[in-house]
């Protein structure tokens, strides 16, 4: 047998140290990050200051472990001997790969890491607990949703709307603070500022991120400013004021980002009779995706305290994956549903525990944001409810307003996520420029809503993202673009072509599809990899842009 060289003496090193150095990752980090993921998941729930205390001190331990400056430079060592082709296992390389990113993060000064977490903290605390104050009364969350959605009073609107922007005043302080502390951690390890760090650290790329979103502006404008005007003479007519006079708490939601209900037909009438958790329950059931067990270990009415907004959390990528929610028998609700138990069923409940620990979890946020809108869309569908047994009156009414609400909330929504592509990428750019001005500026631009006369208030900070989610929301839009692709290649495949045919009910070669196109890799694929492999193609607009041009 001949002699190794050096060269393959090295790889075989670099293979066993990898293996080495993952094996000893997840034995330290498995049993922290099962313990903050339940913190997390008790502070929401309770909004108790000792639970949100809990959930600051497991934070605090990921961070310690992840800042180890020795395991990082290990750490490198690998990812350069990977680079060189001296690490063989695809999967293992890849582990490689985002343990480099994951551990980057944290190559900061430690106090800088427990002030970043423990201001976090005290403003998604701020937001669970605040409650907006009419005439000196609490009002609910969905309360402020239905006023907005339903009142013809446009001063009620407009103190209700109001109202609900008190939080930004309460946070702008601690936001400012953070953005300070986030930029800092991000330029000590070379980063240009926090919003350039973040999109590395996810495998995204600016300037490819804002050709994309200027394509998409370019593709929407036109649309959405027709859709608009229609939405527009419409809300005026029933609220009686001139277009004119329309301001931003005549909208049916407070940041504009949903479709106004003002076509003809209730979009929430059916729901009114209808149980939104059976409907999910045998929903997803019926596609071979189970979820009853997620439902039971879930929190998900209203209660003082508890976060009053919805999201899912795979606690332990074992399975024991949970939703909080604040269900009210509406359309937006059931939209919401089927978007959280759409993460949950794409989580480990359905990646195979095969897949290594650190790969076991979505490809991406965008790929998981996707899936959920995916089925998040049948909500306004006539067909799909009514093939789930739910009655509709004026079949035709419902369709006609459906249609188009569906059609203006694609238009809607990709306007929206300029405003917060654009206002994130500034705001950490030049913090202290005017950020109320820059805020309203955007506002006009994309979603040509009129800035209140006057107003001169932090209304951006009152978007829990901002916040508690940065960097985030552009992988919203970029999740609608991946949930319309995934869709049309799932109804090439199984429903000759007919994309508006594809309502997935009982049909469980759907859930097969998903699992082995999308859910199972995990994160072995990076999230244009995962597209190419579910649909054919890198990520486009192509499928996205048929949705809404009806």
């Amino acid at each position: 047998m001949a002699a190794l060289t050096v060269s393959e003496v090295a790889f075989a090193d670099a293979n066993d140290d990898a293996a080495a150095f993952i094996k000893d990752h997840v034995a330290k980090m498995r049993p922290l990050e099962v313990q903050s993921g339940i913190a997390w998941w008790n502070a929401n729930v309770s909004g108790e200051d000792a639970d949100f205390k809990k959930k600051e001190e497991a934070q605090n331990k990921i961070d310690e472990a992840l800042a180890d400056a020795k395991q990082f430079a290990r750490l490198k060592t690998l990812k350069e001997a990977a680079g060189k082709g001296g690490i063989k296992d695809e999967h293992t390389k890849r582990q490689i790969e985002l343990l480099y990113l994951q551990y980057l993060e944290k190559q900061v000064k430690p106090e800088l890491l427990k002030k970043i977490t423990s201001k976090a903290n005290a403003v998604e605390q701020a937001f669970n607990v605040f409650r907006a104050k009419v005439d000196g009364q609490e009002v609910a969350d969905s309360k402020v949703r239905s006023t907005l959605k339903e009142s013809a009073d446009s001063e009620l609107r407009k103190k209700v709307w109001e109202a609900s922007k008190g939080v930004g005043a309460a946070v702008e302080a601690d936001l400012a603070e953070l953005v300070k502390l986030r930029n800092e951690a991000a330029t000590q390890l070379g980063f240009k500022n926090f919003h350039d760090m973040t999109l590395t650290l996810n495998e995204q790329r600016g300037d490819d991120l804002i050709k994309l979103f200027d394509e998409l502006d370019a593709l929407t404008k036109e649309p959405f400013t027709k859709a608009k005007a229609e939405i527009d003479e419409r809300l005026a007519k029933k609220l009686n004021v001139k277009v004119s006079e329309l301001q931003a708490w005549h909208y049916h939601d407070p940041f504009f980002q949903e479709s106004p209900a003002v076509f003809d037909a209730d979009l929430d009438a059916p729901y009114r009779r209808a149980d939104v958790l059976k409907l999910c329950s045998e929903f997803y059931k019926g596609i071979g995706l189970p979820i009853d067990d997620v439902i039971a270990r879930s929190d998900l009415y209203e209660k003082k305290g508890k976060s009053p907004h919805a999201f899912c959390t795979d606690i332990d990528r074992e399975g024991d994956v949970r939703v909080l929610a604040n269900i009210v028998p509406n359309e937006y609700w059931m939209g919401t549903m089927l978007h959280e138990l759409g993460h949950a069923v794409y989580s480990s409940k359905n990646i195979p525990q095969a897949v290594p620990y650190v790969l076991r979890g979505e490809a991406h946020i965008l790929t998981t944001e996707g899936v959920a809108m995916q089925f998040e869309r049948f909500s306004k569908s006539r067909a799909w409810l009514e093939k789930m047994g739910v009655k509709v009156e004026d079949g035709a009414k419902f369709d006609a307003a459906a249609a188009k609400v569906q059609r203006n909330q694609l238009l809607i929504f990709s306007r929206w996520c300029q405003v917060m592509l654009r206002f994130e990428k500034a705001m950490y750019e030049n913090p202290k420029q005017n950020l109320n001005a820059l805020w309203w500026e955007l506002v006009a631009k994309y979603q040509q809503v009129q800035p209140p006369k006057g107003r001169n208030a932090p209304d951006y900070a009152s978007k829990i993202h901002i916040c508690s989610a940065p960097v985030y929301y552009h992988n919203y839009m970029m999740g609608q673009l991946f949930a319309s692709q995934v869709h049309h290649a799932l109804a090439k495949e199984l429903y000759d072509g007919k994309p508006r045919e594809a309502l997935y009910i009982g049909e469980k070669k759907v859930g097969a599809f998903m699992r082995k196109r999308v859910f199972e890799p995990g994160r072995t694929k990076s999230w244009n990899e995962l597209t190419k492999f579910a649909t054919g193609e890198g990520l486009n607009a192509k499928a996205f842009a048929k949705d809404f041009e009806g």
